[in-house]
């Protein structure tokens, strides 16, 4: 029992989440947290000997000052950390690798505040990585070191991780593309039981994960024009790969952020067009029932010298004279919109008998 308290108080003190120890074979070990002072000094010195893999919680108010103490990483490894760029590169200082990879966190539902960042610092025998949230991806590459996959070098760590964060971003676009065509169908079926705004909301998901998670170019090129000594053509090789998923993925979500564009504009159409038949049904009524208020508010007045006011037919004549004015107002609407809407006697330009055409389905007859 009291080991155990040791090592939370330890884990509390340092943010450690997990470490592992890789040996020359690729199957990594996981270390005791209360042994960590000792791995840390008797660490891999090359990497034939293998490498370490610390992952650090950046939550804790304790972690910066424990790896400020006990491990030699650069300045601009924390400078990251407090940074507005955080769209994922990798970038080259000194004889080490700094990499920022966004991730989405557990049980992701498309929620923009749900995209977080892991930051990690990569040499031949050391790889430290740090997240304020805990991410998917990453828990993927540790589930897959717990089953015995083999890892050998610290790139191929590196490189495990981008291809784990491009699956999560395929299962991403394969979700939304689901809901996508279930909004479609809805839309072709004419059952609108969805809002503008969440496609709108969706949208915005797609562009800051495509903003976010999709690699920097200039970066990754430079990387792969002038690696570290230390990696080999099979690890730059495995990048490549990861690379082109990325462009196949970003590629999926830029057809995905058109393919809703088209969507809204459609229901914008459709709203516009249902606006449009209810103000014409508001016009006509109110165009037929014109006449009748006029005549009623002429015969309504308390004065002398309104007519028929002693004929003993004058109630009916007046019936009469408000069906009339009525009957011609209404034939007059529905002569004016046969004419609108009848084939063209000639020859007119394409796009202007679609016009016309189209405005006669405004009517709600």
């Amino acid at each position: 029992m009291a080991l155990d308290t040791f090592k939370d108080i330890l884990s509390n003190q340092t943010g450690l989440v997990w470490g592992y120890r890789f040996t020359s074979d690729g199957l990594g070990s996981q270390i005791d947290t209360a042994m960590l002072p000792d791995t840390l000094s008797s660490s891999p010195e090359t990497p034939a000997d293998g490498f370490l893999w610390l992952h650090f919680n950046l939550s804790q108010a304790t972690t910066e000052k424990w790896l400020r103490t006990n491990l030699n990483l650069p300045e601009e490894y924390f400078e990251a950390w407090n940074s507005g760029l955080r769209s994922t590169r990798i970038e080259q200082i000194d004889n080490g690798l700094i990499a920022v990879v966004n991730d989405v966190l557990h049980g992701f539902s498309f929620d923009p505040s749900e995209i977080s960042t892991v930051w990690l610092w990569v040499t031949p025998t050391l790889v430290i990585s740090g997240r304020r949230k805990s991410l998917k991806s990453i828990d993927r590459l540790r589930q897959a070191v717990n089953s015995g996959e083999k890892i050998t070098t610290s790139f191929e760590l590196l490189s495990h991780l981008l291809r784990d964060q491009a699956d999560v971003l395929i299962g991403i676009v394969r979700e939304t593309v689901s809901r996508v065509d279930k909004i479609e169908d809805d839309l072709l079926a004419e059952r609108p039981n969805y809002k503008r705004a969440n496609l709108g909301n969706l949208r915005r998901v797609l562009v800051r994960l495509q903003r976010l998670m999709a690699p920097e170019p200039a970066a990754l090129f430079r990387l792969l024009q002038r690696p570290p000594h230390w990696i080999d053509e099979l690890d730059l090789q495995d990048l490549r790969q990861s690379s082109e998923e990325f462009s196949a993925v970003l590629v999926d979500m830029a057809s995905l952020q058109e393919r809703i564009k088209l969507l809204q504009e459609e229901i914008a159409a459709m709203v516009n067009e249902r606006n449009s038949r209810s103000l014409y049904t508001l016009t006509v009524f109110t165009v037929m029932a014109l006449p009748i208020n006029m005549i009623a508010g002429l015969f309504g007045m308390n004065v002398a010298g309104i007519p028929l006011a002693d004929h003993a037919h004058g109630f009916w004549m007046v019936v009469s004279l408000v069906a009339c004015v009525t009957g011609i107002a209404f034939w007059a609407l529905t002569r004016q919109r046969r004419d609108r809407c009848s084939p063209p006697k000639y020859a007119r330009p394409r796009i202007e008998r679609y016009i016309n055409w189209g405005s006669c389905s405004l009517s709600p007859w």
